[in-house]
């Protein structure tokens, strides 16, 4: 539970936006305006399910339009309320223009349980919350964007974008009013993964830099770093996987709703993940210690520690006993402003949230862009590249046997060079370009100024100057 002079979600978000702005040199006006939320619009609206109406709030947030469309998820949560889709929407803003992606901020919420109605509930509910942020222009392909949040995912969006095509039969692009979509309706490949493969992509580009991994109390790379997990949904386990599986990472604890399990010999990320589906806890896994009191996971001893669902979770209660020298925010704002403070103080390294978590809206960039030119990534060259790979190879073969040099290619090395980038390999390659260039531009600020204190400080003051740039090219 959450200290009594703890600040709220939204609180935290402008606390943090005003460290970064007392070091810059903004007009009162200009600070003001890339500040406040633009708009907010509410819809209160009723389905008839199970012989009866039922009423649902919404919202749709709108926090800065220096740049159309603006985007951002929607989630579904009974924790949804309008201040905390204003603070989401915020943080879309920075996070857009950190990962320079040509979008402004928004966030929409639904306030609802999704586990307690049925599939085709879930349908007439969506449809109609869709139905009312449509005509009002707040879902468009050229002015608000959304995608998946928690509690939303592909099912969702595919039924918002068929909303939208019925509302709107002469929209030659249509199926970019969302994104998140399942690939066969106009989805693209890598969205699913996206967020969690950002957070492995963050973490690679950290370990690439020795002085900060030193900040870290860290050596080396992430290969045999001790990682706990807290939330096992698409981040999470997204994230979680690819950390073990590929770059070597231990994930020694992971943290759900029910309890926590820990192995010091490290988790089988699959095999926890095919349990939770199963049974919906963590509860009885075979192979690992499983902890009721999963918050207190939260402050085990690890080398890296990854928030990867709720805000909050790291706050004035128990700030002073974590224990992790490096977090990776890989949720939004699961570390409150006051608990940012006390880690700082304590020379705990966080990567931030508008940037760890950035693979999301990244890819949804990817998508969109795929929508409105209405050709798969990689169609037209593809075949071209293997064709010239292939006259590479052949080359090296042939003077390998004129002059008897008596070397081969070996087998593995021609498969792979013969393979022409597909949709899924270039949406990884745009990422992890995409997750580099923006850590180098936060370091940069953050190495350049002594008086930056952090990476969220330095995050901030890079995604507020790109901000603040555009609407001075605009004559504000």
């Amino acid at each position: 539970m959450l200290a009594m002079n703890e600040p709220s979600f939204r609180e935290s978000v402008d606390l943090m936006f005003n460290r970064a702005v007392r070091l810059m040199d903004l007009s009162p006006g200009l600070e003001q305006k890339i500040r406040v939320c633009n708009s907010t619009y509410t819809v209160r609206f009723g389905v008839r399910l199970r012989g009866k109406i039922e009423t649902f709030t919404g919202y749709r947030s709108v926090h800065s339009e220096h740049m159309e469309p603006v985007k951002g998820g929607i989630r579904y949560a009974l924790s949804v309320n309008q201040d905390e889709v204003e603070a989401l929407a915020a943080l879309m803003t920075y996070k857009c223009a950190l990962v320079e992606t040509p979008f402004g901020g928004s966030k929409g919420g639904l306030c609802i349980d999704p586990r307690a109605w049925d599939e085709h509930e879930l349908e007439q509910i969506t449809r109609r919350f869709a139905y009312e942020l449509i005509k009002r222009d707040l879902i468009h392909p050229a002015q608000n964007v959304p995608a998946p949040d928690m509690g939303t995912g592909e099912r969702e969006m595919a039924w918002i974008a068929d909303q939208y095509a019925r509302m709107n039969t002469t929209d030659i692009n249509a199926k970019a009013c969302v994104t998140g979509k399942p690939t066969h309706v106009g989805g693209i490949q890598g969205r699913l993964e996206a967020t969690g493969r950002g957070v492995q992509y963050a973490l690679r580009e950290f370990f690439r830099h020795p002085e900060d991994v030193a900040k870290a109390q860290l050596s080396g790379g992430p290969e045999d770093k001790r990682v706990v997990v807290q939330g096992l949904g698409n981040v999470g386990y997204h994230a979680a996987k690819f950390l073990s599986q590929e770059d070597g990472c231990i994930i020694t604890a992971i943290i759900e709703r029910d309890g926590a399990l820990v192995s010091d010999a490290g988790l089988d990320v699959e095999a926890v993940k095919q349990h939770l589906a199963a049974t919906g806890g963590l509860k009885g896994f075979a192979g690992a210690d499983f902890i009721a009191d999963g918050k207190s996971v939260l402050e085990g001893d690890c080398d890296i520690l990854i928030p990867a669902a709720m805000e909050g979770v790291i706050h004035l209660g128990n700030a002073d006993r974590i224990r992790a020298p490096l977090i990776v925010e890989a949720a939004n704002g699961p570390i409150t402003y006051g608990a940012d403070e006390i880690l700082r103080k304590k020379g705990c390294i966080i990567i931030p949230d508008m940037f760890a978590n950035a693979g999301g809206v990244t890819v949804s960039y990817f998508e969109w862009v795929k929508n409105l030119s209405h050709i798969r990534f990689g169609r037209m060259q593809r075949r071209a590249e293997e064709a010239r790979s292939r006259l590479l190879v052949d080359e090296l073969e042939r003077l390998s046997a004129d002059q008897a040099l008596g070397w081969t290619l070996t087998a593995d090395f021609k498969d792979r060079f013969l393979t022409g980038s597909d949709e899924l390999a270039l949406v990884r390659s745009g990422l992890d370009d995409t997750m580099r260039t923006a850590y180098q531009s936060i370091r940069e600020v953050w190495h350049a100024r002594p008086e930056v204190p952090d990476l969220r400080v330095a995050a901030y003051i890079t995604a507020i100057d790109r901000v603040a740039k555009t609407y001075r090219s605009k004559g504000l």
